[in-house]
């Protein structure tokens, strides 16, 4: 699949609230990341009101994704910034509704290129569960490679499960 050139990454907004609320709420979601709470609308709107969109004060910085009609089809965002290193995590979750359009592989694409000529840094990196075939497969996509594995990474509550370390240089 080719990326949707008419994505678009943009800065987030108070509207954006419900879709903040539905995503970190969805405990589907809860296990291929490290979010095992629930967030309450409150901290939601106050994270959108607080974030300074520097990272280098907040250590993360966070993106809507929109599609070429104008949909908010997800979010990205680049965490656990390291600025001696050089180096963060980026994280991307593509609403269900609005996944295999290419729109998560174009949101990545866009994502690398700002962290390597807005940010310069030197490298991003994921940790994917290993049974995550759809996200490893857009990550290496993107550029990025299977740099270790991870046993026991991830804990859904009941089961641990592999990561892969996945990593991108410039």
């Amino acid at each position: 699949m080719t990326p949707n050139e008419d994505v678009r990454l943009r800065a987030m907004e108070p509207e954006d609230l419900d879709l903040l609320y539905r995503i970190e709420n969805d405990r589907r979601l809860w296990n291929v990341g490290t979010t095992n709470v629930p967030y309450s609308r409150y901290v939601l709107h106050d994270y959108i009101a607080n974030a300074s969109g520097d990272i280098y004060t907040d250590r993360e910085v966070r993106f809507i994704i929109d599609n070429g009609v104008g949909e908010t089809v997800g979010t990205i965002d680049i965490t656990n910034f390291d600025a001696k290193n050089l180096r963060a995590e980026v994280g991307i979750v593509t609403l269900s509704e609005h996944r295999r359009h290419g729109y998560a592989l174009a949101a990545l694409l866009q994502i690398t290129d700002y962290a390597l000529h807005v940010l310069h840094l030197h490298q991003l990196y994921a940790v994917v569960n290993l049974d995550n075939k759809a996200s490893l497969s857009l990550f290496k996509k993107a550029g990025f490679k299977e740099a270790a594995q991870l046993e026991d990474w991830l804990y859904d509550g009941k089961n641990y499960h592999p990561a892969a370390l996945m990593q991108i240089f410039f």
